[in-house]
């Protein structure tokens, strides 16, 4: 397994992670990600460790924090090993502090997971989405009050626009603060928004990504191909709305180039996603999402290897959609705003 430094810190995670959405089931929502218990969850995890995985993810909301549940009885044991990363600021409760990330959410939220995870701390702690309301001082002041008393080792964002990331950024410099070292985004090759604003600026920051739906929310499985039907099982059928958009087209064009790779190279489709994704500028790991042992022993397979520079151009073509402006005026002065993916080495 290949270890890669995250962002601006110190801290070294595994080039592939495992994220927990499928732990519990907790809701019709969930239940569509998987529905693994605790005896499943400490298999998949023994696995991971086998491969070299060091970082595990989950959410204070996935399943209403059944995922936090299961995921911190599975690693009792070996926590002292392991890296967790988990997230707040999405709704958990009816009440109306119960959303966002001011003072008050974010202090009870972290050790609401503290106590769920059964742990003294967690190692790097995401703002699941950016709260617009509370001013971005009390956010990161509260979060470097975390860090500084031992709850949290590093904090994170999560799905933030260009501006969001860089006005949080700023505001820690400014007061000396614990800042941002990575950003867990949304990339995969039927969504590649990521490289327009946030990755030329991961790049310049050096905020490490982490990537969330690598396969494009199960649409990169292999399952889906021009003029078959989809497939019987499948999460989208409970959850497309709630993913990122793309056309059918837009699947069809991308899978279509990847069989003429997977014949290149005996690899299957979502192992050659998932590679794509490893040789990009910027992303730290590369979140796998597994239902059972087989699925995650094939995305496993992602890495130890690397596609050739033919290969990665051929992917890029298929999945290269026109950009939204100014991201299609800007490049047309490419002498001076060259695009990321030229310019700068994968993390």
């Amino acid at each position: 397994m290949d270890y890669r430094q995250l962002g601006r810190s110190g801290l070294r995670v595994s080039a592939l992670s495992f994220g927990t959405g499928t732990f519990g089931g907790g809701n019709e929502f969930f239940r569509a990600w998987g529905q693994t218990d605790v005896e499943e969850a400490r298999r998949l995890i023994d696995i991971c460790v086998e491969a070299g995985i060091n970082l595990f993810d989950t959410a204070d909301v996935y399943s209403n924090g059944l995922s936090e549940e299961i995921l911190g009885k599975a690693v009792a044991g070996k926590r002292q090993d392991l890296l967790i990363s988990s997230k707040t600021t999405f709704r958990l409760g009816a009440g109306p502090n119960d959303v966002g990330s001011s003072r008050y959410h974010i202090v009870r939220s972290c050790e609401a997971s503290l106590r769920r995870l059964g742990t003294d701390y967690i190692d790097i702690y995401h703002m699941h989405g950016f709260d617009a309301l509370t001013p971005v001082e009390e956010t990161l002041e509260a979060l470097d009050t975390l860090v500084r008393s031992g709850k949290v080792r590093y904090i994170a964002c999560s799905n933030f626009s260009g501006w969001h990331l860089m006005r949080s950024l700023a505001t820690s410099e400014r007061y000396g603060w614990a800042r941002y070292v990575a950003h867990q985004v949304y990339y995969s090759l039927i969504g590649r928004e990521y490289e327009w604003e946030l990755m030329p600026l991961g790049i310049e920051e050096k905020v490490g990504a982490l990537v969330w739906s690598p396969l494009g929310w199960g649409r990169l499985t292999g399952k889906i191909r021009r003029g078959q039907p989809a497939p019987a099982v499948s999460r989208l059928k409970v959850t497309a709305e709630s993913g990122p958009p793309v056309t059918n087209e837009d699947v069809y064009k991308v899978v279509d180039a990847i069989d003429v790779i997977a014949k290149q190279t005996g690899k299957s489709v979502p192992q050659i996603a998932l590679n794509w994704l490893l040789q990009r500028p910027t992303v730290s790991s590369v979140i796998l999402g597994a239902r059972n042992e087989e699925q995650l022993r094939q995305n496993l397979a992602g890495a130890g290897w690397n596609l050739t520079p033919e290969q990665v151009a051929a992917l890029d073509a298929a999945s290269e959609v026109t950009p939204i402006y100014p991201y299609w005026h800007q490049r047309q002065f490419g002498e001076r705003i060259p695009l990321p993916v030229d310019e700068a080495p994968a993390a």
